[in-house]
């Protein structure tokens, strides 16, 4: 591990930034107050990502909003942090905040450039890792050893052999190398968090969602806080290759504002590869602003579904 480590949350962005620019990640800007600070995509890898130097600033709420997000892209969450409490994160480990998974800077570095993936994860009570338990079982039976044979060699009990090959217990990472070296195999599972979950169920009834009038629509909208744009919105019906839409509301903001927000939506739609759109409830003399389509709340009232939505999009898309 290097023996530099940067020490302010600016450094950190810059060498991430960096890093993840030169192995042919597209990155989007820096968003401060934000669940996450930085989108990156390379190819069809989308990670969103929160950057600090003590992981444990990491909220729930910002867990919740960052899962929201990713689970609607499918992107992979990530925190990139320094230390914890006083204690620097160990290299290639994973950790764990509210349901996110946390890393060093170095492990990070480990697996864009060289694709070595953790397989420590610390939890309460140490450090841990995983058994492949059909790769055990595979090579036991091969050797003719019973659970009580290999449980003996390996100094633990019958039913705890049983468990590492059923998948349901974890392993302290010097017992796994104990039994890899009686195996002669790798044992262990690496864990690629840059691989995106299967999607969460984060649907809203339809009377908090807002704008009503994607809903009345016949979107399903996802409302979302301490990001920089205002809901997420998909056709409920139409294919799913077709991604959600990055929408933001006025919401009495002043046109510097939106010019403001316009820019954001517009590097986020870039990098996430999916449309953004503001939602106006003024009526003002503009179709686009600076790039961003502009649909008024009064045109969707009169549309007959998103198809006719999504139409107008294209249509007000290169507006400039």
């Amino acid at each position: 591990m290097s023996s530099y480590l940067p020490t302010h949350r600016d450094q950190i962005l810059l060498e991430i930034n960096q890093l993840l620019s030169k192995h042919g990640f597209e990155t989007s800007n820096i968003y401060d107050r934000s669940c996450f600070d930085l989108v990156a995509r390379r190819e069809l890898m989308l990670l969103l990502m929160k950057v600090l130097v003590n992981v444990d600033g990491f909220r729930g709420e910002q867990a919740q909003e960052i899962r929201k997000v990713a689970s609607t892209f499918l992107a992979s969450p990530l925190v990139v942090g320094i230390k914890s409490k006083n204690e620097f994160l160990e290299e290639d480990v994973v950790y764990e905040r509210h349901g996110i998974p946390v890393i060093a800077l170095e492990t990070l570095r480990n697996m864009v450039v060289d694709e070595i993936y953790p397989e420590v994860f610390a939890d309460r009570g140490g450090y841990y890792v995983q058994i492949d338990g059909q790769i055990v079982k595979k090579l036991r039976e091969q050797d003719n050893l019973s659970l009580k044979d290999l449980a003996d060699m390996l100094h633990v009990s019958r039913e705890t052999i049983y468990k590492y090959e059923a998948g349901k217990v974890r392993a302290h990472p010097e017992t796994a190398m104990i039994l890899e070296n009686i195996l002669n195999m790798k044992v262990t599972i690496s864990m690629n968090i840059f691989r995106a979950k299967e999607p969460e169920n984060t649907s809203e009834t339809k009377t908090q969602a807002e704008p009503k009038e994607l809903v009345d629509l016949g979107f399903g909208v996802i409302n979302t806080h301490h990001t920089p744009f205002d809901a997420l919105a998909k056709p409920e019906t139409r294919s799913k290759d077709i991604e959600p839409l990055i929408t933001d509301l006025e919401r009495n903001r002043n046109q510097k504002v939106l010019q403001k927000m316009a820019t954001n939506l517009k590097d986020l739609s870039d990098v996430i590869g999916t449309d953004s759109v503001f939602i106006l409830e003024k009526k003002l003399d503009v179709e686009c602003i600076d790039g961003v389509p502009v649909v008024h709340s009064w045109e969707i009232e009169e549309m007959k579904g998103p198809a006719e939505f999504l139409k107008m999009l294209a249509e007000r898309r290169e507006c400039n």
